[in-house]
């Protein structure tokens, strides 16, 4: 499963219009369910919330990764979001956050989770967010995200 499947372009915003951190969870959130409509937004969102309670889930300078579990579902799903501002997060480094990766895993999708989070690493390790914040388009952003295997 590439990252250009798990977040598909529909799920993709270049300017996020959040202000706040639980904000975009919501927004991002209901770009997933715009896409899937089989998956239950509030579902999604508290299961999100409840991970973002026990930790912080700010990965890098100015990255997250918030994400959650769903239950009875085996697949993995994403949106992605850009904050050109930024928001703050609570982040260890204090800093605010301008990428978002959210996922949405299902319980059986442990070992498709690991995969993904392998390509993400890759492409925060690369410098890659970079180049994703400076996408004006969720068509530019999703065209980048095929070329990462």
């Amino acid at each position: 499963m590439t990252l250009s499947e798990i977040f598909d372009r529909r799920s993709i915003s270049a300017n996020l219009k959040s202000t706040t951190k639980t904000d975009a969870f919501e927004e991002l959130v209901d770009a997933v369910a715009a896409v899937h409509p089989e998956l239950d937004r509030e579902t999604m969102l508290a299961s999100i919330l409840d991970r973002e309670r026990k930790m912080n889930t700010s990965i890098a300078p100015g990255i997250a990764l918030p994400h959650g579990y769903y239950p009875g579902n085996g697949g993995i799903f994403g949106a992605l979001g850009i904050s050109p501002a930024g928001i703050e997060y609570d982040a260890p480094d204090h800093k605010p956050v301008h990428c978002f990766f959210l996922l949405i895993m299902g319980e059986t999708s442990r070992e498709q989770h690991l995969r993904v989070l392998s390509r993400l690493a890759a492409l925060i390790n690369s410098g890659g967010h970079e180049v994703l914040r400076k996408a004006k388009t969720a068509d530019g952003i999703h065209d980048m995200l095929s070329r990462i295997h």
